[in-house]
C-alpha cells in the first residue's frame, strides 16, 4: 500500500496561482468574474480549512452532539444555496423550508440507511464516514433539488396563461401542472444521470480519486464510488420528487386557484 504523500503550503500555493491566473485572464477579456473567482477561491480554502480542524476534533472526540451539530449547519448552508439558486423562488419561509426539508428527508434518511445496512459502522455515527457521506449526498442532491424548484417555478411563470386556461376548462391542478412538473423532476435528476453515465469513461469520479490517492486498491475505490453514486441518485430523486410535490401544492390554494404571488419577485422580467 502506497504510503500517503503530504501537501506543503508550496503546492497548494502554486495551484492557487492557476486561479490566480485564471482571474487575471478574466480581467483581460472583461469576462467580469474575476473578483467573484478569487473570493470563491478564498472562500472554499478557509471553509476547508476549517472544516478539517473541526473534523480532526471530532475523529477525536466522536461526540454525537457535536457531530449533531455539524450536521444541522451543514444543512442549514445547503438549504439556503437551495434558495439562493433560484431565478423566481416561493416567498417567506417556504423558500427556505422546501429545499432544507427535502434534503433532510432524502439525505439523511439515505446516509443513515447506508450506515446502518451497508457500511454497517460501530457506532454508527463515526463521523469519519458520516460527515463524508452526508457531505455529498447534501451537495449533489441540493443542486438536483435546486435544478428541480428552479424550473418549476419559472416555467410555471412562464405557462402561467396555459395553467390557468386548463384550469378554465375543468382540469384539476395536478392535470394543470402535470407536464410542468414531470419536466421539472427530469432537471432535477439530468446532473447524477449524467454523473453515473460518464464515470469511468470520461470522469474519475471524486470520491475514487481521493481513495487512490490516499492508497487504497483501485477496486475498492471503485466499490465505494458506484455506492455513493447509488445513493445520490437515490437522494436526488427521493428529494427532487418531494419538493417539487410540495412546491406544486404551494402554487395553488384550496381553491385550486393558481396563486403567483406566493413567488418572490425578482427584478429582471
Amino acid at each position: 500500500r502506497m504510503e500517503l504523500i503530504s501537501l506543503s503550503a508550496w503546492d497548494l500555493g502554486i495551484a492557487a496561482s492557476l486561479v490566480c491566473l485564471l482571474a487575471l485572464l478574466s480581467w483581460f477579456l472583461r469576462l467580469g468574474i474575476g473578483r467573484r473567482l478569487l473570493i470563491a477561491a478564498a472562500r472554499s480554502t478557509v471553509q476547508l480549512i476549517l472544516l478539517g480542524m473541526v473534523l480532526k476534533t471530532l475523529f477525536a472526540q466522536t461526540s454525537l452532539w457535536l457531530i449533531g451539530l455539524l450536521t444541522l449547519i451543514m444543512l442549514a448552508v445547503a438549504g439556503y444555496e437551495v434558495m439562493a439558486r433560484q431565478q423566481r423562488r416561493f416567498s417567506g419561509g417556504w423558500g427556505y423550508g422546501l429545499g432544507a426539508m427535502s434534503m433532510f428527508l432524502s439525505s439523511f434518511t439515505i446516509t443513515l440507511l447506508a450506515l446502518f445496512t451497508v457500511v454497517k459502522v460501530d457506532p454508527w455515527y463515526q463521523p469519519q464516514y458520516l460527515i463524508p457521506l452526508l457531505g455529498m449526498l447534501l451537495g449533489n442532491t441540493m443542486s438536483g433539488i435546486a435544478i428541480a424548484l428552479d424550473n418549476l417555478t419559472r416555467t410555471t411563470w412562464e405557462q402561467r396563461n396555459l395553467i390557468e386556461a386548463r384550469l378554465i376548462m375543468g382540469h384539476d391542478w395536478h392535470r394543470a401542472i402535470a407536464s410542468i412538473r414531470r419536466d421539472a423532476l427530469r432537471s432535477g435528476l439530468i446532473p447524477i444521470i449524467n454523473a453515473m453515465t460518464t464515470a469511468g469513461i470520461v470522469s474519475l469520479p471524486g470520491m475514487m480519486t481521493g481513495q487512490i490517492l490516499a492508497g487504497s486498491p483501485p477496486l475498492e475505490a471503485a466499490k465505494y464510488q458506484l455506492m455513493i453514486l447509488f445513493l445520490i441518485a437515490a437522494g436526488s430523486g427521493i428529494g427532487s420528487v418531494s419538493a417539487i410535490w410540495a412546491g406544486s401544492k404551494r402554487l395553488f390554494d384550496e381553491r385550486q386557484r393558481l396563486r403567483l404571488d406566493r413567488l418572490a419577485k425578482i427584478s429582471r422580467d
